[in-house]
């Protein structure tokens, strides 16, 4: 059973903007609600390791990456358990698979499949 499902992913030139979704199972989800964990969005470009680049917590406190800092957004909807991250004036190197898990600092789900961004210059 996914715990994970992420969506929103495409081909889009430099400067343009994606919206990425995950919809998170209920027991991962309740994890975030009580205030255990934190909601985060990774990604993972080819020779790297993956890398957390937005975090939001129940209190919505957020948190980015220094790369992507003013550009990405991250949001949640409470009531389709729904992560969304808002990407804005793409650049080549946001070129990824982009995941979503919670975390306390490590994620704690295994991952999904995944969505791919890829941004052309």
């Amino acid at each position: 059973q996914a715990q994970m499902v992420e969506s929103g992913g495409g081909l889009v030139q430099a400067g343009g903007s994606l919206r990425l979704s995950c919809v998170v199972s209920s027991p991962a989800f309740r994890t975030y609600a009580l205030g255990s964990t934190a909601m985060g969005w990774y990604r993972q470009a080819p020779g790297k390791q993956r890398e957390l680049v937005a975090s939001i917590t129940r209190a919505s406190t957020t948190d980015y990456a220094d790369s992507v800092k003013g550009r990405f957004t991250i949001s949640v909807d409470n009531a389709y358990y729904t992560v969304y991250l808002q990407m804005d004036s793409l650049k080549p190197e946001d070129t990824a698979v982009y995941y979503c898990n919670t975390h306390r600092g490590t994620p704690l789900w295994s991952w999904g499949q995944g969505t791919q961004v890829t941004v052309s210059s």
